[in-house]
C-alpha cells in the first residue's frame, strides 16, 4: 500500500512539470510536502537505505517552504521540535539526502532547498532563484541539457553535477508588479 501511495505521489511530481516550477502562493502545501515526503520514502526503500528520525526531520523542514535554508536555520528550526541538534548531525542529514537526490544545495546561497521533482543524479538542474520572494523553483530542458553535455564531452570534461542557477522574477511576483 505505502509503495502505491509513493508511486502515485511521484507521477503527480512528474506531471507537474515545469509549469509548476513556482506553485501558486495558495497551493495545497500539506499535500505538495506528503507527496515528496512519499517519494523520499520509496527512494529510501528502493535504495534499501534508511530514512532515519533526523533525516525526516531535516527533510521536513526543507520541505516545509520553497525557499532554501542554511544548516543552521535548518538547526533553529528542528530546536521547538524537540532539543536542539548539533549542526553536524544536521549536515550528515543534509549530505544523505543530498547524495539520494532528496535535496538541492543552492551554492549561491549556501543553502538546501528540498527536491520536489524526480530526476536521475546526473541530471541538468536549473534553479529559478526569485529575488523578491525568495522562493526557488526547479526546471529543466533536454535542449540545454544536450547542449551543455555535448560542450563538456567535446572539451574532454565529465561534470559531476550538472547545475545552473538563475535569479530574477518568478511569475507570481511578477503578477503583483
Amino acid at each position: 500500500m505505502a509503495r502505491a501511495k509513493s508511486t502515485d505521489a511521484a507521477k503527480r511530481a512528474q506531471r507537474a512539470g515545469p509549469a509548476l516550477a513556482f506553485p501558486a502562493p495558495d497551493h495545497d502545501h500539506a499535500r505538495c510536502s506528503s507527496d515528496a515526503m512519499a517519494v523520499a520514502e520509496a527512494v529510501c526503500q528502493t535504495r534499501g537505505q534508511r530514512l532515519t528520525a533526523i533525516r525526516r526531520k531535516v527533510l521536513a523542514v526543507l520541505l516545509g517552504s520553497h525557499k532554501p535554508l542554511g544548516a543552521y536555520e535548518i538547526v533553529d528550526r528542528l530546536a521547538p521540535k524537540g532539543p536542539r541538534p548539533a549542526p553536524i548531525t544536521a549536515y550528515r542529514a543534509l549530505e544523505f539526502l543530498r547524495e539520494n537526490g532528496l535535496v538541492h544545495r543552492i551554492e549561491s546561497r549556501n543553502a538546501f532547498i528540498a527536491c520536489v521533482h524526480t530526476h536521475a543524479a546526473g541530471d541538468l538542474v536549473v534553479f529559478l532563484i526569485c529575488e523578491n520572494c525568495g522562493a526557488v523553483g526547479e526546471a529543466s530542458s533536454d535542449a540545454v541539457a544536450t547542449t551543455l553535455a555535448n560542450a563538456a564531452r567535446s572539451a574532454g570534461f565529465a561534470p559531476k553535477s550538472p547545475v545552473i542557477e538563475i535569479t530574477g522574477v518568478c511569475v507570481h511576483c511578477r503578477g503583483r508588479e
